[in-house]
């Protein structure tokens, strides 16, 4: 596979997640909830969402792509009523710009960053400082979130440099614009390895976990969620007390998410 594989196929999932932005308007003209999520929140919130329809009024409409992508759309004026965030940074972000409700945060979930490989692949490793990821990696490519923007490409850029191989594998990294599109990568093979989050290697079949990366090699990953300043739907404040209910608690659990919040 060619850098120019890889960038086409970054502007591919690109496209589609510009298409969902696109759908997002439409749905308060239908009077749905609309929520902005991070990427790796897919398979758990899409299971909560319905199965919190009945107390919210209707389910959610929800727009998934890196948390960076989704907080600029929400500067930008996108129509969100619910932000989830990967990270604390991005919900800062908009929070002093006034753009959430500071009264709705909490820290919701919390998760792991881990090292995968295609489901086929032999390659084994611990992960220790100074561990041979250069080597692991060969002449094929590591993929990551954009480590400047996803937080889950932040999170891995911080715990390679933390264990001083970083600048040895720098040059081989294929960066995504989402943590979805670098599990896929990794689980159609253009990529060798990956890091991407426990969870992303428990939804997905096609890769395999080489490494679970030391807690303290990285800041701890913090998914928080809060109304948006320009929320409008009444049903608002259900969705997000249904976020933290039993039920919901025990959907993101079984997708390997650790629930932060105590159930209401």
């Amino acid at each position: 596979m060619t850098r120019d594989g890889f960038g086409l196929r970054a502007i591919a999932i690109g496209g589609f997640a510009a298409m969902l932005m696109a759908a997002v308007p439409a749905a308060h003209a239908e009077d749905k909830v609309v929520v902005f999520a991070a990427a790796s929140l897919k398979d758990a919130l899409d299971a909560v969402n319905k199965a919190c329809a009945a107390d919210v009024g209707d389910a959610a409409t929800i727009s998934y792509a890196a948390s960076s992508a989704l907080a600029k759309q929400i500067e930008g004026g996108a129509p969100a009523d619910v932000f989830i965030s990967a990270d604390l940074d991005w919900m800062k972000y908009l929070s002093d710009k006034k753009l959430t409700r500071p009264d709705t945060e909490v820290k919701l979930l919390g998760n792991e960053i881990v090292l995968v490989a295609p489901k086929d692949s032999t390659v084994e490793t611990k992960i220790e400082k100074r561990f041979d990821l250069a080597r692991l990696i060969g002449d094929g490519k590591l993929a990551m979130g954009d480590v400047k923007a996803v937080p889950a490409g932040k999170y891995g850029k911080a715990a390679l440099e933390s264990l001083g191989v970083w600048s040895s594998v720098e040059g081989k990294v294929a960066q995504a614009e989402n943590v979805r599109a670098a599990l896929k990568l990794v689980s159609t093979g253009e990529a060798g390895l990956g890091i991407v989050y426990a969870t992303d290697a428990h939804a997905e079949k096609g890769v395999k976990v080489v490494g679970t990366f030391p807690e303290d090699s990285h800041p701890p990953i913090i998914y928080p969620v809060a109304q948006t300043a320009d929320s409008k739907d009444k049903n608002t404040l259900a969705f997000l007390k249904c976020l933290r209910s039993a039920k919901a608690s025990a959907l993101f659990k079984e997708q390997g998410f650790t629930v932060l919040t105590p159930s209401n």
